[in-house]
């Protein structure tokens, strides 16, 4: 068979033949795929505009609500605790030994109000804009400007080191089980949700605590963050404070293997 019909010129040329054409082929797959798009996007919008961050921002909304719920649930317990502590304390049966043995161990597990001299610490984002101060070092990652949970961290343990006999996180008091935990730029404590700056109180010889902040490796190297960059740090006195108790549940929550 003549392979002339490949050619031009020859008479003879794929159009009039029938032949193969890409072309043809490619379009038809182009359009298909569009097609294909578009459904997706309408099955997944249903009837929304999904260039928008509504579900985002209802997402939001249920977070803040909730934690907004769940510190109204601490202070009805709170309220509740004591009067719970007033009625027994009429007449439990109980001696005053036993009396104050359960005092001194509820003040050690922080659920009574703690008062004496205090030191606050304050640590905030540096502003959006912050470019490097000093020579000799890069220009911010956005990593660089905010608060992470090992900065707060840094500064409860560093707190504890230095004899703290209490502390509290922005309204909360902390006990053995607390966990200071960050998701994304937010802080999650004992189930309410925080935005900086964030406050840490602490209940204590002020010049031994802040000896300990000065000293902590850790909070060394997030100064050279507020030197360079400009993240938020300072340190205030606060003369006699007095912490609330922790109002919250103390039962212990753990896995239990599946019988």
């Amino acid at each position: 068979m003549s392979n002339s019909a490949d050619f031009p010129g020859t008479g003879s040329s794929p159009e009039r033949r029938g032949g193969f054409r890409p072309v043809r082929v490619l379009t038809v797959a182009v359009f298909a795929l569009a097609g294909l798009i578009f459904f997706t996007s309408f099955n997944t919008a249903k009837g929304t505009n999904i260039r928008t961050d509504t579900s985002l921002l209802k997402l939001s909304d249920l977070i803040q609500e909730r934690s907004r719920k769940n510190g109204e649930l601490d202070e009805s317990n709170a309220t509740l605790r004591d009067d719970v502590e007033s009625l027994a304390e009429g007449d439990d049966g109980s001696t005053k030994a036993e009396d104050k043995k359960v005092a001194a161990l509820e003040k050690s597990a922080g659920t009574r109000k703690l008062k004496g001299d205090a030191i606050t610490v304050t640590l905030n984002d540096a502003p959006p804009n912050a470019t490097a101060k000093l020579p000799g070092y890069p220009e911010p990652q956005p990593d660089y400007l905010v608060i992470h949970q090992q900065d707060l961290q840094a500064v409860v343990n560093a707190l504890w080191q230095g004899g703290a006999k209490g502390i509290k996180v922005m309204d909360q008091r902390l006990i053995s089980t607390s966990a200071v935990r960050c998701v994304g730029n937010t802080l999650i404590l004992q189930g309410r949700v925080y935005s900086p700056p964030y406050k840490i109180t602490a209940v204590g010889d002020p010049e031994k605590l802040q000896k300990a902040l000065a000293d902590a490796p850790a909070i060394q190297n997030y100064m050279v963050y507020v030197n360079v960059y400009g993240l938020g740090w300072k340190v205030t006195e606060d003369g006699t404070v007095t912490l609330p108790g922790y109002s919250g549940t103390v039962d212990l929550h753990y896995a239990k293997p599946v019988e």
